[in-house]
Order: C-alpha cells, then sequence, then structure tokens
C-alpha cells in the first residue's frame, strides 16, 4: 500500500493492478486501521468504488484521462465536496453538506482521480497538531503517541500510513509542510494564487493555499499539475499558464546556488533536526554541482521581528516579501528545516506559545506568497522523521520540484516506512 500514484498508474497501463482492486485495498486498509489513526472524518466507500469502476473501464479501453486517473486520495475536510459532509474539523458544520465541488475537488475528478474521503484537521484550521479537531485526534504513523503535526495532520497521516496515495491539504502558516515533515512525507504549498481557493473553506483568505501531499516528489508534480492553473471564480488565481511539472524534474540542478539562512539555527531547535540539515544539506543530496551560500542577516525571521510580526502585521508582510526579493537576488532557491522540532507527544504543547513556534519557519513563505515544498531529510535518533523546505520565487514551481527530486533521489529516506499494522 506504500507505491506512489506513478507506479500505480504503471502498474494500470500493464494490467497488472486495476483500479478497483486498488480502492478496495485502500478502504479495507481504512477498516483495519483508522480506528487507531484517526486520520479520516467521512470515508466515501460507495463513491469511490463507483469511480474506480469507471477509472477501470477507461485502463481497459486504452482511453485513461491521464495519470492521475485511477489514484485513491484523500482531501482535507476544509474542501467543499458536493453531497458529502464538509465539516472543518468542527461540530458547528457537523452536518454540513455542501451542494457544489470545489474547483480542487472538480479538477481532481476530472482527472479520475479515486476520491476515499475526508480527513481530519484542527477546527477550522487553527492549530499545528490536529489535537484540536472537534471529533477526535489524529496520530502519527511512525508513533502513534505524537501527533501528526497540522492543520492538515489527517491528510498527512493518511499518506504516510498507507491510508491513501496522494493528498490535499490547506497551507496558511505551514498547514502542509510542517504535518509532511512530521509525518515522513512530500507536502507543497505552491505560490499564492496557483492554485484556486474557490470552495476552500478560508482561514486567512491572503494567506491560504490548497497543495499536495505525495509519497515522492514526482506524485507531487502530478498532483500539483492536475489542480493548478486559473478560475474565474477565485479573484485571486493567477493568470500564468501551468507548466508540465512532471517533465521539469529531469532537467537537473547544475547551477543552482542554493541559500542557507543563518537565522534559522535558533536557540531551541531539536539537535537531531540541525544535524540533519547541517550533514545532509553538505555532504548529501544536491551533489557538487549546487553552489550553496549562507545567507547572514537576509532573512527576515529573525529574533528582533519576532514582535513587529503581532504588531505591525502589514508593514512585516512587506518587509518580508522584500527581504526575500533580497535574498532571491543572490541564490535561487532558499533550503532549511521545515520546523524546529520532530513530532511532539499528543498533549505536551499545551502553551500555545510554545505550539505556535512549531510554524516559525514555515510561516514567512505564505506572508511573501512563495512556493515551498518539504522533503524528508532523515530520522532523530529515536526514529521520528525530519523534514527539509526548499523556498522559491513566485511561480518557480519548476525549479523548486527539480531540486527536491535531485534531493530526493540522492538520499534514501523516500524509501523507510512506518511500521503500521
Amino acid at each position: 500500500m506504500y507505491q506512489p500514484i506513478h507506479e500505480l498508474t504503471d502498474a494500470y497501463r500493464r494490467a497488472d493492478l486495476t483500479p478497483t482492486a486498488v480502492a478496495e485495498a485502500y478502504l479495507a486498509r481504512i477498516d483495519a486501521l483508522d480506528g487507531r489513526l484517526g486520520a479520516y472524518l467521512t470515508v466515501v466507500r460507495d463513491e469511490a468504488l463507483a469511480a474506480a469502476r469507471e477509472s477501470e473501464l477507461r485502463w481497459r479501453a486504452g482511453a485513461p484521462l491521464g495519470p492521475l486517473d485511477g489514484a485513491p486520495v484523500a482531501l482535507k475536510d476544509v474542501l467543499c465536496t458536493r453531497g458529502v459532509r464538509t465539516t472543518c474539523g468542527s461540530k458547528m458544520l457537523e452536518s454540513f453538506v455542501p451542494p457544489y465541488d470545489a474547483t480542487v475537488v472538480e479538477r481532481l475528478r476530472a482527472a479520475g482521480a479515486v476520491i476515499l474521503g475526508k480527513t481530519n484537521m484542527d477546527e477550522f484550521a487553527m492549530g499545528s497538531s490536529t489535537e484540536h479537531s472537534a471529533f477526535h485526534p489524529t496520530r502519527n504513523p511512525w508513533d502513534l503517541a505524537r501527533v501528526p503535526g497540522g492543520s492538515s495532520g489527517g491528510s498527512a497521516a493518511a499518506v504516510a500510513g498507507g491510508l491513501a496515495a496522494g493528498g490535499f491539504g490547506s497551507d496558511t502558516g505551514g498547514s502542509i509542510r510542517q504535518p509532511a515533515a512530521f509525518c515522513g512525507v512530500v507536502g507543497m504549498k505552491p505560490t499564492y494564487g496557483r492554485v484556486s481557493r474557490y470552495g476552500l473553506v478560508a482561514l486567512a483568505s491572503s494567506l491560504d493555499q490548497v497543495g499536495p501531499f505525495a509519497r515522492d516528489v514526482r506524485d507531487a508534480a502530478l498532483l500539483l499539475g492536475a489542480v493548478a492553473g486559473h478560475d474565474r471564480r477565485d479573484a485571486t488565481c493567477i493568470q500564468a499558464p501551468v507548466p508540465d511539472y512532471g517533465a521539469e524534474l529531469s532537467k537537473g540542478v547544475a547551477g543552482l546556488t542554493l541559500g542557507l539562512p543563518d537565522e534559522y539555527f535558533i536557540d531551541g531547535m531539536d539537535p537531531d533536526v540541525e544535524r540533519a540539515m547541517e550533514s545532509r544539506t553538505r555532504a548529501a543530496g544536491f551533489g557538487a554541482e549546487v553552489k550553496r551560500r549562507i545567507m547572514l542577516g537576509t532573512y527576515a525571521l529573525s529574533a528582533g521581528y519576532y514582535d513587529a510580526y503581532y504588531g505591525k502585521a502589514q508593514s512585516v508582510r512587506t518587509l518580508v516579501r522584500r527581504e526575500f526579493a533580497a535574498a532571491f537576488a543572490r541564490v535561487d532557491l532558499i533550503v532549511a528545516p521545515t520546523t524546529p522540532n520532530v513530532a511532539f507527544k499528543h498533549g505536551e504543547k499545551e502553551d500555545p506559545l510554545s505550539m505556535y513556534l512549531n510554524d516559525v519557519f514555515t510561516i514567512p513563505g505564505n506572508l511573501a506568497g512563495i512556493p515551498g515544498i518539504s522533503v524528508p531529510c532523515g530520522f532523530s535518533v529515536t526514529g521520528l522523521p525530519i523534514g527539509l523546505q526548499v523556498l522559491g520565487r513566485p511561480l518557480d514551481e519548476p525549479r523548486l520540484l527539480r531540486a527536491a527530486y535531485a534531493y530526493e533521489q540522492a538520499t534514501p529516506w523516500r524509501s523507510r516506512r512506518p511500521e503500521l499494522t
């Protein structure tokens, strides 16, 4: 149950597997394991099997809709789904059944994806642990005593635990990248406006962005390509052509310059995270063809800015954008830890400030509206995943994905799976 989507669809093409058999296997695994994991709020068994059977007919006829046809995916329960309840993790919306699909959902259906269900989240996306759902907490597949991150923790846990082949979440301050890091999967926040927010229940409209969770970077590219693009129903959606993100992966990273913000190496960072960043971004992954620079004093997230974040939000947002623009004048991509710590235990961070600090490395990307991706970059001494974050210029998803793919291909982390049985 850990095959990436691109391997599943290759198997469909060879007739080694069928979408119906794969959907049935995923639904059986959800039945067997989700009582302990708590990744889902709603499972749409009948709809999933119907979509899988339709996909199977297309594959048999040699006419699949594309590279996602028959792919089993999970959706954060903040995306409206026609005829299926959308709760936002709140009892207030426990019985809310939207009469329409979010644009992301429409595009996934049009691509032939098999939607398995709606995943758990912190109530109204206000949290960083998925402990604060009104229904139940979600647990981390690597250690059920720990959180999966949030607020999109249900989708991250489903993909990491083999309860979905891919998933979608929303990222307002790190709510895709942080749970991806905690759960050891790939999670991507696109450029603000690259993916339509129509049908997304908003937390902060000027920051929210929908993006994918995936087993590997190639799947992230496929999932993003299926949902990206202009939508007249979302006034913030960018009118720009959508590249073939999958084709971009093979172009390599020769000549790219990476910046490592010195300010990210802060007091209180987990030593395992610091070691992973120090050793694995330098000694492995990107290789000798990629240049590296340590950026001193050019990144907005230093201790002197904390008060300004809360007291002067708009001016800080402008400042953050300027700082990123200055950084990207010197480097092509910025590389940093996704989070300062590995996944923590349920109930461990009752202090709101300590909870908020889990997003301290991801929030600036939302303020600037730039794309970011988290990829696995190692494990702590206790066996918990660590994430590497790569940030790029607006609409530079192709280069971002190329760098993440190059790192992934040069390291072994994507092959490790949690022992969830």
